[in-house]
């Protein structure tokens, strides 16, 4: 069996999922403002798919996307963690960072804060070279918390294989985080 990582932060608890945490993670898959920058709000079945895999990569790797609780009051917040890169992106292999938090979270530091908890565990508990984040060009918040995370923007933008041409959330961007950055 593998060894669960729960990462450690100030505010937040990042744990494996229960299925306690479907509902409100339905709630925030259903929200436009939330899902602006992917295809499409998720419906239940959806959501609950996406749950399944969620719970599914950290009982395989014992890491993943986390679910989000505030330490204050277990209020779920979203989810934010570590994840292998499908093989069709042109960063593969590598391990992604990533995050996605109910609207009425924004702005109160919790997506920056819970992905540096993440990064500790990618750089020192998984000995990884580098982590990497992507995007959509237009989605420039989640750009900002890459930046504050200190990753850096490649030059190389790609088109995301599993978005439609003619998207305009087809185009990305690339953001790396070398393990040398991190330790600076």
């Amino acid at each position: 069996m593998v060894e669960l990582i729960e990462p450690a932060s100030a505010r937040l608890r990042l744990r494996q999922w229960r299925d306690s945490d479907r509902a409100p993670l339905a709630a925030m898959n259903a929200d436009g403002e939330v899902m602006e920058f992917f295809p499409a709000v998720l419906t239940r079945a959806d959501s609950d798919a996406g749950f399944e895999r969620l719970a599914a990569h950290i009982e395989r790797h014992g890491w993943g996307f986390w679910a989000l609780r505030r330490r204050v009051d277990g209020v779920f917040v979203g989810f934010a963690g570590l994840k292998h890169v499908s093989a069709a992106l042109p960063c593969a292999p590598a391990v992604e960072i990533g995050w996605r938090l109910a609207r009425r979270y924004w702005g109160y530091g919790y997506a920056t804060e819970a992905a540096r908890a993440s990064l500790a565990v990618a750089f020192e508990q998984l000995d990884l070279a580098e982590v990497v984040s992507f995007t959509a060009l237009t989605n420039l918040r989640s750009q900002r918390v890459m930046e504050r995370l200190g990753m850096q923007r490649e030059p190389l933008t790609f088109d995301h294989p599993l978005l439609p041409v003619g998207s305009p959330l087809r185009r990305h961007c690339l953001y790396r985080c070398r393990v040398n950055k991190w330790r600076r």
